[in-house]
């Protein structure tokens, strides 16, 4: 099964990415370079949401991800298809805490 078959599927990829993901970098990353790295993460991160443990490319991935690459985009909709349990999961998994009262788009992390 591919993310990019089923909608949800992708949007959960994109979004675990995403909040496990907190920046490592002062720098803002370009477009392009966003882009990559969306589609390299979904590649590497799309079985956590089907219930397995994050590979080590998807973890070496998380570590240094920007999460300016795709914040803005997560509105409601998109953010009722991960729970907050899940993203925190994937997100220790790979060795990172979120931070207290972190918001990325509509999730938000108490």
């Amino acid at each position: 099964m591919e993310c990019g078959r089923f909608g949800s599927a992708l949007a959960i990829c994109i979004v675990l990415m995403i909040i496990v993901s907190i920046p490592v970098s002062a720098q803002r990353p370009s477009p392009s370079e966003c882009s990559l790295e969306i589609k390299n993460g979904v590649a590497s991160c799309k079985g956590v949401i089907f219930g397995l443990n994050p590979s080590a490319a998807c973890c070496k991935l998380v570590r240094t991800f920007h999460y300016e690459c795709a914040c803005p985009v997560i509105d409601a909709k998109l953010a009722t298809l991960l729970t907050v349990k899940i993203a925190t999961k994937g997100l220790r998994d790979c060795g990172r805490d979120v931070p207290h009262k972190f918001q990325c788009g509509s999730l938000y992390f108490p």
